[in-house]
């Protein structure tokens, strides 16, 4: 979304502190200095507006009479802050989705401009920073955020309620915020976040990519993990590529991609504007499958791996002492796989012993205790939290919200979770209202202390005031359990 910067307001509301933190007015005769911040902001919102890969876009929006403050942290981040004329007094915290390394790092403060627009419209103050570093960045992720929020208090005063929120791998640093900063919240939204934590996230993606190198290039020598670096990490992702490429072309090749996506759960309806396809298309399905898997290969299981194993300091992620026909079993498409296995005319039960007989991949303790602290979860949530996922997911399948409903279950905070489903294809891909429904639910919540506003019903009627023009795809569901729930991590930090 672009901005015309010559229709711009970026005037502090009233009663606002001033303070160092920058922002640009703009009277009726601005001065140079002032021309020159507003062509500076406007040239961000410019760049801010074009959402790196797996990263959502930054609202881009500012009312008539809002201010649009900028600024950049100690830590180096840059943070991003509008505040609409009449504010309700409730800020909204963004995190961002995954920002790749070496890509452009706008500080971000909403998932797209359409919802930020509606969110200024309704009063809301948005804010969010860049994080310090791109990849995984949780470490840097969780305190840059909470000194954007110390920002816009020193900046603005106090709020009468603060609110974080955030998209796929932000749901993650939202999840976070609210488990270990809790006193500075009043709630949390997860989008589509990867709630099962960061050492779930690497076990999930090591077993689909370790099925496909055994079945489709056994012999091929191609790393799984440790990977020393990024043209190491890219070398790895062409090749398998390549294997599942010349896989597709016959019907056992298209059985074993099937298998692979069954380990991710990865569904068979998972990109936006795909038709659904028919319960007994086959063929359809697994095609839908093997884009997914392919796009699951290309980045995240080698180049999103590498960087964070640099952080964590070595693999992260283990799959000695699983059992694949088990995690077959406990998979949301397991009769899709042996449906094409029979259609195949191959042995499921073969390529499970082929699965079993494969070197297994061990884990270096001091990564996964590094994931373990600074990116598990441990459920003991002590705010509501609202987690909202697609059901049509194949980057963060949706079965990893119910990895999330395990740990606080046994944290005994269940009555502060909330989960909620739209019937969509894709990651991510909420509408502006079912956004808003979300957060007006959650807010309900905070007010009343019952979450009477969250059923798919409910959520419906609420994303239809918010905005009509927008699709309402609440639907009850409940995911199949998450595949390997034993390895979601914290006390144990075990490989």
């Amino acid at each position: 979304m672009t901005t015309d910067a010559a229709t711009e307001s970026t005037r502090v509301p009233r009663g606002a502190a001033p303070g160092r933190h920058r922002s640009a007015v703009v009277p009726g005769a601005p001065h140079r200095s002032v021309r020159r911040a507003a062509r500076a902001a406007a040239l961000l919102l410019a760049v801010a507006a074009v959402p790196a890969p797996g990263a959502a876009a930054a609202t881009g929006a500012v009312h008539a009479g809002a201010a649009h403050v900028e600024g950049r942290l100690p830590s180096g981040a840059t943070y991003v802050m509008d505040v609409p004329a009449t504010w309700n007094g409730t800020v909204l915290l963004y995190s961002h989705g995954y920002t790749p390394s070496g890509a452009p790092n706008p500080a971000r403060n909403g998932p797209d401009g359409a919802t930020g627009s509606l969110l200024l419209g309704e009063g809301y103050a948005l804010i969010g920073s860049s994080y310090a570093t791109t990849g995984w960045a949780v470490t840097d992720a969780v305190p840059d955020q909470i000194a954007t929020l110390s920002a816009f208090s020193d900046r603005f005063g106090a709020t009468r309620r603060t609110i974080a929120w955030g998209t796929s791998y932000g749901g993650l640093v939202t999840t976070a915020l609210a488990e270990r900063h809790g006193d500075r919240l009043d709630g949390s939204l997860s989008l589509c976040g990867l709630v099962h934590g960061g050492v779930a996230n690497w076990n999930n993606t090591l077993d689909p990519v370790f099925a496909l190198k055994a079945l489709l290039a056994p012999g091929s020598g191609m790393p799984l993990t440790r990977l020393p670096d990024q043209r190491a990490a890219t070398a790895a992702a062409d090749a398998l590529t390549a294997a599942v490429d010349s896989a597709q072309s016959t019907a056992a090749g298209r059985a074993r991609i099937a298998l692979a996506a069954a380990l991710h759960n990865i569904p068979v309806w998972n990109q936006p504007g795909q038709p659904r396809p028919a319960p007994a298309d086959l063929d359809a399905q697994q095609a839908n499958q093997y884009e997914a898997v392919k796009g699951l290969v290309k980045v995240a299981a080698f180049n999103w791996r590498q960087e964070a194993e640099a952080r964590a300091g070595g693999n992260m992620s283990w799959n000695t002492g699983v059992d694949y026909a088990r995690l077959l079993g406990r998979s949301s498409v397991r009769e899709e796989v042996t449906a094409l296995y029979r259609k195949a005319g191959l042995s499921l039960k073969g390529d499970l012993a082929t699965l079993d007989r494969a070197p297994r991949i061990g884990a270096d303790r001091a990564a996964v205790a590094w994931m373990s602290r600074t990116s598990a979860f441990t459920g003991r949530l002590t705010k509501p939290q609202l987690s909202v996922h697609t059901v049509g997911d194949a980057l963060v399948p949706v079965q990893t919200e119910s990895a999330l409903l395990r740990a606080v279950t046994a944290a005994g905070t269940t009555p502060l979770l909330r989960q909620a489903y739209t019937e969509t294809p894709g990651h991510c891909t909420f509408s502006p209202a079912e956004q808003l429904a979300a957060l007006h639910a959650l807010e309900d919540r905070i007010t009343t202390g019952a979450w009477r506003g969250a059923t798919p019903d409910a959520l419906n009627s609420r994303a239809a005031a918010a905005d009509p023009s927008t699709p309402a795809r609440y639907v009850p569901y409940r995911p199949t359990p998450y595949p390997r729930p034993y390895d979601l991590a914290h006390p144990a930090d075990r490989p």
